[in-house]
């Protein structure tokens, strides 16, 4: 099966998906490296748009992203990656997912989630992804 790396100047969308619980963690972008590395691993790496770079999930911090299930999307242009998470959060402002703000109807957002992870606990090179 050939993805579709082109539409996106070369990376496809990654939607990280916790496998047990079904809860969405994170949105990446992947090359065909980032790819290839994540399932030689089993650990899920991206590419950084604003650094330019592989990075894996945890490298510096330790919450990594275990490598469960891939699965792609039917224009074969993003990928849905089912992981177990290894750590107690994914995003890098301490929560377990970086989906932590609800949009309310009036245009504010709010926060419907509990920070698992203080400020010292967070890894500032993480943070700069």
């Amino acid at each position: 099966m050939e993805l579709d790396f082109e539409k996106e100047n070369g990376l496809i969308p990654a939607i990280v998906q916790e496998a047990s619980t079904h809860e969405v963690l994170m949105l990446g972008f992947m090359n065909p490296e980032a790819l290839a590395l994540t399932t030689e691993t089993g650990l899920v790496t991206f590419y950084s748009r604003s650094r330019r770079k592989l990075w894996t999930k945890g490298e510096t911090s330790g919450q990594r992203l275990l490598l469960r299930e891939l699965l792609v999307d039917c224009d074969q242009d993003a990928l849905l990656i089912r992981v177990q998470l290894a750590g107690a959060a994914v995003c890098h402002e301490g929560y377990r997912s970086c989906f932590f703000r609800r949009l309310e109807p009036n245009g504010e957002s709010s926060i419907v989630a509990e920070r698992v992870l203080g400020p010292k606990e967070i890894n500032e090179e993480e943070a700069k992804r």
